[in-house]
């Protein structure tokens, strides 16, 4: 069956809504930023205006500014923005009940049930457009295909507020020029590899012979070759079908080096805080707890381990993460950033073998406490109840769980490829996106 897929990324999301939000500043160049006082300044969007100016996507903000003077900077709201993405999901449902969302500003729709009623892709795109325009003030680029990969080259290909075709009879001659690394999943590692192989386009990956590439990348190179030819047949996701939590975590980039055990202490009891909160929200317990630290040289590292037992505690998950932290991390520079995920999420309620030296009693006794805690929290606020190690030093433990908070849905290849690969493919993309 042919398919008609849309890929929607509205255009400098961030920038955009507040651009909307405040008229007064639609005309001159803005970016929004973190704060730069707390070492969270870098540009994580910008509007048209601004990027005229050169600016670019996860620099820091003075560098920004010294590019143009009188840029401004807004601190982001990240509440108002998930409601603008409520908004323009509910556009997108008008005419699907397939949308998959693919982060706060981009949507997969599957419309190929809906042409009869609104006419070809085309035409569904350029109403959509229009209809996000009028009734939120933002623009989208959309790129409309027969599969999911090529639907979102063709949303980056032409920006703002365009709709580009990628077809079964033009791919070759607009997919295949552009570079690897416009390719979903090739990020700067693989874009590495490729390169020392003199393959620099998407058309050049997909006419190598496979057995070729199979010692560059192993299995990934099958994924990839296919993805450049368009064979893709991974399905966009009903109205409904919530995706699967992959992982909940939680980082800080701190507003000092920290040099002691005992600042690591406060902030990765701050970051176990927040992760706990998150998995008790969402009735999940972890099995699996990982690490992140950056030192002040940008040196990264990630660490992990296995616990006994599931668990959505803030002080088991704390306890396991310092003692990751003191048995494989190995302490050289002061350390500028760190991050706690709770990783092999189970259902709350998941049963698992006991054992003779623990006491589940009392373990039992914890989870009411920190689910009473939730309540209180729920009803007065986040700071009504607080631990006694964050106010050691409230600079260094200042995240809020319910506003600051990462969590990570289940990769694309849901089901496809071996948990291994899907793991490397998640770090690796993880770079481009933030590079």
């Amino acid at each position: 069956m042919n398919r008609t897929i849309l890929h929607s990324d509205l255009n400098g999301f961030y920038a955009s809504v507040e651009c909307f939000s405040n008229p007064s500043i639609r005309n001159v160049p803005v970016i929004v930023g973190g704060d730069e006082e707390m070492r969270h300044g870098i540009v994580l969007a910008k509007n048209d205006i601004a990027k005229k100016f050169g600016m670019v996507t996860g620099e820091a903000v003075w560098q920004a500014k010294r590019k143009c003077p009188g840029l401004v900077s807004v601190r982001p709201d990240f509440n108002k923005y998930l409601k603008f993405s409520r908004l323009a999901r509910e556009i997108y449902e008008r005419y699907t009940d397939q949308v998959e969302s693919f982060g706060v500003d981009e949507v997969w729709a599957d419309v190929s049930g809906s042409i009869g009623l609104f006419g070809n892709g085309k035409m569904i795109a350029d109403e959509i457009r229009a209809t996000i325009k009028k009734e939120l003030g933002i623009t989208a680029s959309i790129g409309v295909s027969f599969n999911k990969i090529f639907s979102k080259l063709g949303s980056d290909m032409k920006k703002p507020d365009v709709t580009t075709l990628v077809t079964k009879d033009n791919y070759k001659d607009t997919a295949w020029r552009l570079p690897v690394s416009d390719l979903l999943y090739v990020g700067s590692a693989t874009q590495k590899k490729l390169h020392n192989r003199n393959i620099n386009t998407i058309g050049q990956l997909a006419n190598m012979d496979v057995k070729h590439l199979v010692s560059l990348l192993g299995k990934w190179d099958v994924v990839l070759h296919n993805f450049a030819n368009g064979f893709d047949n991974q399905p966009v996701k009903k109205k409904g079908v919530e995706a699967f939590i992959k992982s909940v975590g939680n980082s800080s980039t701190l507003h000092r080096d920290i040099f002691t055990v005992e600042d690591v202490k406060r902030v990765f009891y701050m970051l176990s805080e927040s992760v706990a909160t998150r998995l008790r929200e969402h009735g999940l317990k972890a099995t699996t707890i990982q690490i992140h630290v950056r030192d002040n040289e940008l040196s990264s590292c990630e660490r992990q381990a296995q616990l006994l037992f599931p668990t959505y505690l803030t002080s088991e998950i704390a306890e396991k993460v310092l003692d990751i932290y003191l048995r494989k991390y190995q302490y050289r520079n002061p350390i500028r950033s760190l991050g706690v995920r709770a990783c092999n999420l189970v259902a709350k309620d998941v049963t698992y073998q006991l054992d003779l030296f623990t006491d589940h009693t009392q373990r039992e006794r914890l989870e009411s406490l920190e689910e009473s805690i939730d309540n209180l929290r729920q009803r007065f606020g986040y700071s009504i109840v607080q631990r006694g190690i964050l106010y050691e030093d409230g600079k260094l433990t200042s995240i809020n769980p319910k506003d600051d908070h990462t969590i990570h849905p289940i990769n694309y290849f849901e089901g496809a490829i071996e948990k291994d690969l899907a793991k490397d493919i998640a770090i690796d993309y993880t770079f481009k996106r933030s590079g």
